[in-house]
């Protein structure tokens, strides 16, 4: 009885295991949201029609055989079809067919997917006609570094909708892996190396995913692994636009207006502006930049990339960043009080590009 209910389970995984699948439309790789995704999706299905395809010939085969061809007797013996070159034929060109019709399309797809010649094409200022994007992995958070509009950003990367957008992926320390489920496969940041590739996010599917996208590490980094978040606003070129001069006009830091945030301010000055900057202009070296960069950490919409965005969790973070995220670089570089950490806080939340 005990087999029996165990056996019972396997339904419900099963039924789990197909849930697991229909995730979002800001996660899912089964919900594309861009050509890229799209074109993966498709080598998918087709890949997964094929073997599907394979199962039920294979499994009607197996029980006509069974039914048909057994042996009625043990004196009896089947049909022998050993050298058969019309079956021979058969097993060996269907195989090599079925290969070519997966292998055309996805060696295609692959082609087209790597050429990122748009972005190695400069103009006389230096810059490119195509949104390029510089993404840096760090343990445990994102950076990106926009060189045409000379602005850079952390945790929250933002880019246009419906146009291409170019990456060229590094890690300042170990191996991770740039992945944005929804829109594209995963690519692995080095750190010996460059790695180049395009996405394109959909506007429709933006909208219907509320202008937001998932972003993740895909590659075991250490114990915050499953931590290392980073949020795609996908918006409209216009609005895109609009962002970037924003960003760019922001020139100096942003001066608190409370009297609360004016001394959370000054305490930020003294602790934590070694590490963070709070202009988006691409100013100090990669080596020194050791933390994300917090210009726009007011409208950013998570805290350390998985909490939600509000002072209670600003609080909680800047109290016990390793509780957190274990591993951390930030832990046990400063000592502040709940009085300082309440103030600092709230300096934090009026830092907003827009």
């Amino acid at each position: 009885m005990k087999r029996l209910a165990k056996w019972r389970l396997l339904p419900l995984f099963a039924v789990m295991a197909l849930l697991a699948g229909c995730g979002e439309p800001f996660l899912s790789a089964l919900k594309p949201a861009g050509e890229v995704a799209q074109m993966q999706y498709d080598l998918m299905l087709l890949s997964t029609a094929i073997m599907v395809g394979v199962i039920v010939v294979v499994t009607i085969i197996f029980i006509i055989v069974v039914t048909r061809f057994r042996r009625k007797n043990d004196n009896e013996i089947p049909k022998q079809v050993e050298g058969s070159h019309k079956l021979e034929m058969i097993w060996t060109i269907i195989p090599i067919l079925l290969l070519l019709i997966l292998a055309v399309p996805t060696v295609a797809a692959t082609f087209k997917l790597a050429d990122v010649s748009p972005m190695e094409k400069k103009g006389e200022d230096g810059k490119t006609d195509a949104v390029v994007v510089k993404v840096r992995a760090n343990l445990y958070w994102w950076e990106f570094e926009y060189p045409n509009e000379e602005i850079l950003t952390s945790q929250d990367l933002v880019v246009p909708t419906d146009e291409k957008v170019y990456f060229e992926l590094k890690a300042s320390d170990v191996k991770h892996s740039f992945w944005i489920p929804a829109v594209g496969g995963k690519m692995d940041t080095n750190t010996e190396n460059v790695n180049k590739f395009w996405l394109e996010f959909d506007g429709k599917a933006s909208d219907e995913a509320g202008s937001l996208f998932y972003g993740k590490c895909a590659e075991l980094c250490g114990p915050s692994h499953a931590l290392m978040d980073f949020k795609v606003k996908a918006l409209p070129r216009d609005e895109f636009d609009q962002w970037v001069a924003a960003a760019k006009a922001v020139k100096e830091p942003k001066q608190a207006e409370t009297a609360q945030a004016q001394a959370g301010q000054e305490v930020f000055n003294n602790s934590c502006i070694g590490c963070h900057a709070v202009t988006p202009a691409n100013s100090t070296p990669e080596q020194a930049r050791m933390g994300p960069n917090l210009t726009d950490f007011g409208n950013r919409s998570r805290v350390a990339g998985v909490l939600e965005h509000n002072e209670e969790n600003i609080k909680k973070w800047l109290k016990d960043p390793e509780a957190i995220k274990p591993g951390n670089k930030m832990t046990g570089k400063y000592n502040l009080s709940d009085e300082e950490i309440d103030a600092v806080t709230e300096y934090l939340m009026g830092l907003k590009v827009q």
